[in-house]
């Protein structure tokens, strides 16, 4: 067994590194050290799993590169299925993977695990679901004021919570700019996703987006679902929708509850060993 896993989607790297490798648990000091892309292996997340194996469906803890635990993450989610199915650790193509925010079901669409499907769940617009300050309400066209513009939002959760921003064109400069504001907007108090949003075709959206804890990234499974749902329920498009986002294209699929299925691909990159003087700095010792 190697210390970690190295995978993508769509540019969105993860490590995925399995508890019984070594004694003892992450801290938060260690996760934002192993995502250091100068002092340490780089990657946008660490997903910490296979969790408690006597589990019906296998458990991961997901890490944003800040050090905190992200509930839901599609892209990460669908890298720890392949992960599995790579390393032979499920034996179906059908399974459930068990997160912070609930069971989520893969489906394994090939035989190298380089399509994945996840059943993301529900995405909510409920001000308390998201959660968002204020009234109780669904939070479809509000106004929200930041960096000295009004802009008009719909917010949402599916696991994690979003905020949707339509505009006329969705730019990573805007993104840089607004989103970390946005993120960190007191109508938000776990902190929100955002993507800036565009209306391509009936059935086709691009966004652009500022992740929770991670920032600037160039793909999200969790935020093509929610913008996906937020521009069908703005009457933008129809289900199927393909995302279109810096790092490429994934498809989500709504029910008419808003049920999103979220396919894309994941791409392996990379396996292999701490050095000894960089567990050191983790604080990691290996079984």
């Amino acid at each position: 067994m190697n210390d970690f896993f190295k995978y993508h989607g769509l540019g969105n790297d993860y490590l995925v590194i399995e508890p019984g490798r070594f004694l003892g648990k992450l801290s938060p000091a260690a996760v934002r050290l192993i995502c250091n892309r100068n002092r340490g292996v780089g990657s946008d997340g660490i997903l910490w799993g296979p969790l408690a194996a006597q589990d019906p469906a296998p458990r991961v803890s997901i890490f944003n590169p800040d050090g905190s635990e992200a509930e839901k993450s599609g892209n990460g989610l669908r890298i720890f299925a392949r992960h599995l199915w790579e390393r032979r650790l499920i034996a179906q193509r059908r399974f459930a993977i068990a997160t912070l925010a609930g069971e989520v079901e893969v489906e394994v669409l090939d035989d190298t695990g380089s399509m994945i499907a996840i059943a993301m769940g529900q995405v909510r617009f409920d001000s308390q679901a998201i959660p968002m300050t204020g009234p109780a309400r669904e939070v479809i066209r509000e106004s929200l004021h930041a960096g000295g513009e009004v802009w008009t939002v719909t917010a949402a959760n599916i696991g994690n919570p979003h905020c949707v921003v339509p505009v006329a064109e969705p730019s990573e400069a805007l993104a840089r700019r607004i989103g970390p504001l946005i993120e960190r907007h007191e109508s938000f108090p776990r902190r929100t996703n955002v993507q800036f949003m565009r209306k391509v075709d009936d059935h086709a959206i691009r966004i652009e987006i500022w992740e929770r804890g991670a920032g600037y990234t160039s793909a999200s499974g969790s935020s093509s679902c929610a913008a996906a749902a937020a521009a069908r329920r703005l009457g933008l498009v129809q289900s199927p929708v393909s995302v279109h986002m810096p790092g490429g294209i994934l498809r989500v699929e709504l029910d008419l509850e808003d049920r999103a299925r979220l396919t894309g691909p994941v791409a392996a990159v990379a396996h292999g060993d701490f050095h000894r003087d960089f567990l050191a700095e983790l604080g990691l010792v290996r079984r």
